[in-house]
Formats: structure tokens, C-alpha cells, sequence
């Protein structure tokens, strides 16, 4: 039986022009977490990962903090929705950046309408696949790993997708899936045991590695 280590990616930058960045909190969460597991001595036999600049930067940090060259097999399916695509399915115009807490509050509103809706086949957003084909796209990767590997997996993607797999794994409804996936933090991590028939889970969200007192504040969730 296998285990698959699925990481959500560090800190992004979310409200700044360019999301897919890791902030300087993003890349200490990613090489700390590496750290985590070198001391727990967790050894990958293989690694997959979304082509998304704050993946490659995430799986990139976990590697220096481990001290360990592995490389990941690029997997697009593992790649997380447009999340303004997606509300610009219920909300068409233009978003003030969100600057503060009740247009940050505004904007994830927006982005559970768009992604229900979504997630049921009532809206199709520009430039996405549907959410079948998403989903499909995430399970394949899990069926890579499950009919490939024997040991310890590494999965570096986002919110979205992992959400997704474990919706999969557990067959929760659309709704749930959501709020699973609201609810990710930053470097978080998601256990999946695996056998060559089935993924079970084992642990969703968690943040061993930021577990001390001097690490609270760098808990992050967008």
C-alpha cells in the first residue's frame, strides 16, 4: 500500500496583477514543509504536479527544503480552474480588487454561486473545460499514480483540484466538494492511502509542518 501526498501550492498573490507568483510567505511555507518531511524521513518515489508557476515553485521549495533533486511529471489535469472565468459567470462586470475583508468576503460569494452553478452544468465558463472533463482530468492522475506506484507519492496542484479528488474518493455532492475546497490552506496537505484498486483517505488539511508556535502567522488560505 502506497501513500500520496497531496500539497496544495504556498501562498500565491492573490489581489496583485499577477496571481500565479508564490509570495515570499508562499515560498517559506513550501521549503518548511519540505523540511517537515526530510525530518520525518519521508522518501518519494515519484512526484506529479500542475504546470501552474506557483506549483512548479511549490514542489520546487519542498524539494530544497528536503534536499532532494525530484523531479515532477507536469500534469495539466492537476490545474486549477479560472476562478474569474467562473464568477464572471454570475457576476459579468468588472471586480474592484479585493482590499478589503468585505470585498474579499464579496468575491468568494461570487465564487461559490459560479461554482455550483459550474460544478452542475447550468453555466459554462469562458476558456474551461467543463467540469466533467475537470474532474476527469484529476482523476486520471490519481489513477496514474494507483496503477503505477507502490510508495510514496508527491502531488503538488491547488485548492480546486484536490477538493476534487477527494469529493471523488469520498463521493461527495458538488456543494460539499466547494466547501472542502474554500477551505484549503496554504501548503496544506491532503493523505491518501492507495492500493493498485482504490484511494482511501487518510488525512485532509493539514499542517504538520506549521504545528509551533513561531510558525502561527504563516497559516494562509488564498
Amino acid at each position: 500500500m502506497g501513500t500520496l501526498y497531496l500539497v496544495r501550492h504556498g501562498q500565491a498573490s492573490f489581489g496583485a496583477e499577477a496571481y500565479d507568483q508564490l509570495s515570499e510567505q508562499g515560498l517559506r511555507q513550501s521549503r518548511r514543509l519540505g523540511e517537515y518531511l526530510a525530518h520525518k524521513g519521508i522518501v518519494f518515489e515519484a512526484a506529479l504536479a500542475g504546470t501552474l508557476r506557483r506549483h512548479a515553485q511549490t514542489h520546487a521549495g519542498i524539494c530544497d527544503g528536503m534536499g532532494i533533486d525530484l523531479p515532477a511529471l507536469a500534469w495539466p489535469g492537476l490545474n486549477e480552474y479560472d476562478s474569474a472565468a467562473v464568477i464572471a459567470t454570475v457576476h459579468p462586470e468588472p471586480l474592484a480588487k479585493p482590499d478589503t475583508p468585505e470585498l474579499y468576503r464579496h468575491h468568494f460569494r461570487l465564487l461559490r454561486d459560479g461554482l455550483t452553478q459550474w460544478m452542475n452544468g447550468v453555466v459554462s465558463p469562458r476558456g474551461m473545460p467543463s467540469y466533467t472533463d475537470f474532474r476527469e482530468g484529476v482523476v486520471a492522475a490519481l489513477d496514474h499514480v494507483r496503477t503505477r506506484h507502490t510508495g510514496n507519492v508527491l502531488l503538488v496542484s491547488s485548492g480546486g483540484p484536490i477538493a476534487t479528488a477527494v469529493g471523488h474518493v469520498l463521493g461527495t455532492t458538488p456543494e460539499t466538494t466547494i466547501e472542502l475546497n474554500l477551505r484549503i490552506r496554504n501548503s496544506a496537505v491532503t493523505e491518501f492511502a492507495f492500493t493498485p484498486k482504490r484511494h482511501m483517505l487518510e488525512t485532509f488539511n493539514t499542517l504538520p509542518h506549521l504545528d509551533h508556535p513561531d510558525h502561527a502567522g504563516w497559516i494562509t488560505y488564498a
